[in-house]
């Protein structure tokens, strides 16, 4: 088996030629990625679904807007929140209730309850359900050309306007990505 280098806390960003649906246009944060496979999070896919409706305690603590993310196609039933600490607690002094991912970005603790990070979040988001690949299937869809890897910012997060997303993180890229930030939604109307 070849080694896999990790992606996490890396963006997948969808390419205009990826055709599943659920990532038409998807911006993905690695949360873990590994030879046993890989788990992200889909930044910019809003429910209408408001964050008190299903975890009151942490609807305070939500950025802007402060609803429930789909995070991907798979388990819906289930929340995860990732959340920046800034400054990027390291193991040592990371507060109770966030597991560090990459930088200042980490993973909440949904069962802790929400004062014991209040003081510390500088933005929090809460996602229903995740994007998961098996081992060597982000690889594969990698080699096929589905998605750009790019880095992460801990503002990707909490992008206040996670529609926009997509092409801001194209149009920050110092290469021709930048080029594909003005991809038309509908290239047969072009």
């Amino acid at each position: 088996m070849t080694e896999v280098s990790s992606l996490t806390g890396r963006l997948l960003v969808a390419t205009p030629a990826l055709a599943d649906p659920n990532f038409d246009r998807a911006v993905v944060l690695l949360l873990d990625h590994d030879e046993e496979g890989s788990l992200g999070v889909v930044l910019n896919r809003p429910t209408p679904v408001d964050v008190g409706d299903i975890l009151e305690g942490w609807a305070d603590l939500a950025g802007e807007p402060g609803v429930v993310f789909q995070g991907g196609p798979v388990s819906l039933d289930s929340a995860l929140g990732v959340a920046v600490v800034p400054g990027g607690a390291d193991g040592e002094t990371a507060p109770l209730g966030w597991r560090r991912v990459h930088g200042a970005i980490g993973l909440v603790d949904l069962e802790a309850p929400p004062e014991l990070l209040a003081s510390v979040l500088g933005s929090l988001r809460i996602f229903a359900g995740y994007a998961g690949w098996g081992p060597g299937q982000l690889e594969d869809e990698l080699v096929d050309g589905a998605w750009y890897v790019v880095e992460s910012e801990p503002g990707d997060v909490s992008s206040p306007a996670p529609e926009r997303l997509w092409r801001e993180v194209l149009r920050r890229q110092r290469n021709e990505l930048a080029m594909v930030a003005t991809y038309p939604d509908d290239p047969s109307l072009n």
